[in-house]
């Protein structure tokens, strides 16, 4: 390669996958001008309803982005009112969708739209905020219509995580029914070990289960590993981290993955030993799992303290990975919860990484994690 080709390499305007998604979610928007509601196969309902402006944050402030017949009139808070041609918006959203396709890793090459980023004066490619919304949009009503703050959630940059299974989403379980001296738990704990620390066996994780539970030890939830956690599942269900134990124990050691599938498993077993008719007339579990992925789309994290109130987002815009927007609001939330219900999973973290799947001394007694993660399917 010569040294001109390396410094145009240098010189490229690159970003991350998730970068470029909320940029090609962005254009899409000002292209089409109108919005698909999603229905419960995440796919658009037949109705459009019409853009009348996008609010968008940047570095110096909030821009508006009213969608004329043929034209973009950006508001600038400095330079005035700047016109596009929305074809150019097409151009450029078709563009970041090819790039984030043929990328080969997390970074995507911008540099065919970096005149019209200069000219749209845009600098941050992922909107800036602190309440989880990416985008305001003002639908065309008879009275104006609301400012609607929207979260993106975009699957061409790949899955969309309801909840990163990081440390905090942790859940422990207390190792009973038979003690295991200290040599016999470093034996145990070392299944999985390999040669090459970079390769991980997370698989090793249900053999140590299987390995205690073969010598007559079992395990019995005890309790939210990150107190945070503990109290943002709580105020949805007291007895909702037992529910959600149960489910990451069938994902290791019986290998269902599905929430839809977890739950009625839950249902069929009735994990809580309730009475029958909470759990087969009102549905009880499935409830409670419906209840749990909209607090989690709505912005819920493990991490951060959870009051259960309403918050900034308005609504939930849902790009697919053939780059179709669609749009899931609070008001018609019951859709969401059934496009959630049946399109999610629990995936395995890694082990290492949210430190998970050990026995673990604790006040006389050993404990053993196990991680929350999910994500939306992959279709």
């Amino acid at each position: 390669m010569t040294d001109s080709a390396n410094a145009s390499t240098a010189d490229a305007l690159t970003c991350s996958r998730i970068e470029a998604a909320h940029l090609h979610a962005f254009f899409s928007l000002l292209t089409r001008g109108n919005l698909a509601q999603g229905d419960a196969q995440g796919m658009p309902l037949g109705q459009q309803m019409p853009i009348a402006a996008i609010h968008r944050r940047e570095h110096d402030g909030m821009r508006v982005y009213e969608i004329l017949a043929t034209e973009i009139v950006e508001h600038h808070t400095t330079k005035g009112d700047l016109t596009f041609p929305r074809e150019d918006m097409a151009d450029a959203a078709q563009l970041v969708l090819q790039q984030i396709r043929s990328a080969q890793d997390n970074t995507v090459d911008l540099s065919a739209i970096e005149g019209l980023l200069d000219a749209m004066d845009i600098y941050d490619l992922q909107p800036r905020t602190d309440d989880l919304t990416s985008l305001h949009l003002r639908l065309w009503t008879t009275d104006g219509g609301p400012l609607l703050g929207v979260r993106l959630q975009s699957l061409v940059a790949g899955t969309w995580l309801l909840l990163d299974g990081g440390r905090t989403a942790n859940l422990k379980f207390e190792q009973q029914g038979v003690r295991f001296h200290q040599p016999a738990v470093q034996k145990i704990n070392a299944m999985g070990e390999t040669d090459d620390d970079s390769v991980e066996d997370i698989a090793a994780v249900a053999r140590r289960i299987l390995y205690v539970e073969s010598h007559g030890g079992t395990f019995r939830y005890a309790d939210v590993a990150d107190r945070v956690f503990r109290s943002n599942l709580l105020m949805l269900d007291t007895n909702l981290p037992r529910i959600l134990a149960a489910m990451a124990y069938t994902l290791h050691i019986d290998g269902i993955n599905r929430i839809s599938e977890l739950t009625q498993l839950a249902s069929d077993r009735n994990t809580l030993k309730l009475k029958d008719e909470l759990v087969r007339k009102h549905g009880f579990y499935e409830h409670k799992m419906r209840q749990f992925l909209l607090a989690l789309a709505w912005g819920m994290r493990p991490a951060k303290q959870w009051t259960g109130r309403r918050n900034a987002i308005d609504a939930l815009l849902l790009v697919d990975k053939q780059g179709q927007p669609m749009i899931y609001t609070r008001q018609e939330e019951h859709m969401l919860a059934d496009y959630l219900f049946t399109h999610t999973r629990m995936d395995k973290a890694s082990p290492r990484e949210a430190h998970y799947g050990l026995l673990e001394r604790e006040n006389g007694l050993y404990y053993l994690k196990l991680n929350l993660k999910i994500s939306l399917l992959r279709r």
